[in-house]
This record gives C-alpha cells, structure tokens and sequence, in this order.
C-alpha cells in the first residue's frame, strides 16, 4: 500500500465531501430533480436550523445517541469475551460458532414484533433491536481476529514453556485487540441501521420517529437532516475508535 502524507490524506477527505456538495447542488438548483424528491443544500440547512431552534432535536439526537450505545456496549461486554474464547479455544468455537452463524443472518428488523410483543413499545424493546443485531456479527469477527494472530507466535510461546492462560493474556490478545476495535468500529455502523428501523415503530422521540414523521408530512428536507446528523455522528465515532486504536495499540 502506497503511504501518503497526513494532511494530503485529509485534504483528499475533505475534497470528497465537496465533490458530492457540489453534484448535489447541480441536481438541485440547476432544476434537474424536483425538490419534493431532493432538496437544494440551502433547504436542508434551513430545515436544521427550524429542527435545532424550534423542534427540539438535540433532545431526539441525545435519545438516539444513548440507545445505540447502551445495546452496542451490552453486546460488546458479552461478544467480545465469547468471541476471544471462541477463536481461541476449539470445543468453545464447535459449540457456538453454527448457532452464531445461523443466528447473524436473521434480520434484527424482523424481530421487532416478537420484541413489541414480549417487551413492549418501552426503551427495552429499541435497545433489545440494537443488541440483537450487533451481538453475533461482532462474536463471529472478534472471532475472526482472533483466530488471524500467526501460529508461529504461539508456537515459539508454547515452546519457551509458557502457560496456555500467559499466550492468551500476553500473545493472543495483543496480536489481536487492533482487530477486535475494528471490528467494534463496524459494528457501531450497523447498529445506527439497526436503531433508525426499530424507532419506525412505537417510538415517540429519536431521530428515526422524526424521519418517519417528515415522510407522512413529505418534509424531505428534514429526512435529508436525519440522514446526514446520523452520518456526522458516525464519522466523529469512527474517528474517536481510529484514535483509540492508535493511542492503545501503538504496535499496530
């Protein structure tokens, strides 16, 4: 891979964005996509500031922000060791690994009824979506990453005559965590889809209520708000855990 310099990296970065600004006002103030369907990038900055000022939507960000993070940190609390024992230990990946892999290819969407109907339309029941659809995908790629840690380090470890617990604590888990806080990184992403489908229904507050409710109300421009506050909280997440990585796992 052909290494740049940083701020050329980041000038790259910021010229995308301007790229997709600029085609996006083409289509919209030249007259090429009816506003019903697009709205001018003037529009939508109204339309936030009407939502900020007015409508309170710092409070439906604030909500949506602590359910996503409330189930993906559950999921992550069980996932992560389950998913280290399961790359490591082979009884451990026969017995878990089938029922995972089964598992991650239910859609989180389509138990939303069954969690309406156990749960209730309470908090329980959007964080319950997120966990659901976070918790076997992040088990099988912590998996993953820990199974991608070279045999030879293990090997050399085993033969230097170090204990099974010392390779998991001071081989396998360094080799590993990089990957491991990748594949958190992923997963995070998913679960902003996961919230936005589960606050559809029976929400009363989150950004995907107030989506749902510029749909009924063919307010385009506050749907193309929702979207890009999701993107823009997911880019600073993606930076922080970028951060993190580096700061924890210089070796990397």
């Amino acid at each position: 891979m052909t290494n740049i310099k940083h701020s050329l990296y980041l000038t790259l970065g910021v010229i995308g964005f301007f790229v997709v600004l600029a085609v996006w006002g083409i289509l919209t103030y030249g007259g090429m996509v009816d506003p019903i369907f697009l709205p001018t990038p003037t529009a939508t900055y109204g339309a936030a500031v009407d939502l900020f000022t007015q409508l309170n939507f710092t409070h439906d960000i604030w909500v949506t922000v602590l359910r996503v993070l409330v189930g993906f940190l559950l999921a992550a609390v069980i996932a992560v060791p389950l998913g280290i024992m399961l790359g490591t230990y082979k009884p451990i990946e026969g017995f878990l690994e089938p029922l995972m892999s089964f598992v991650r290819y239910l859609p989180a969407s389509a138990f939303i009824p069954l969690f309406i109907l156990w749960i209730g339309v309470s908090e329980s029941q959007k964080i319950a979506v997120i966990f659901m659809g976070s918790f076997p995908q992040l088990i099988l790629m912590v998996a993953a990453a820990t199974k991608s840690v070279q045999t030879d380090l293990i090997d050399v470890s085993y033969t230097l005559g170090t204990s099974r617990a010392a390779v998991l604590w001071r081989v396998i888990l360094p080799a590993s965590m990089p990957s491991i806080m990748d594949s958190l990184r992923m997963v995070l992403g998913w679960a902003w889809t996961y919230i936005i489908v589960a606050e559809l229904v029976g929400a009363s507050s989150g950004i995907g209520y107030m989506i749902i409710q510029s749909q009924r109300m063919l307010k385009t421009s506050n749907i193309f708000v929702g979207i890009l506050i999701i993107g823009l909280i997911g880019l600073i997440f993606d930076y922080l855990f970028k951060f993190l990585s580096k700061r924890l796992f210089p070796w990397s």
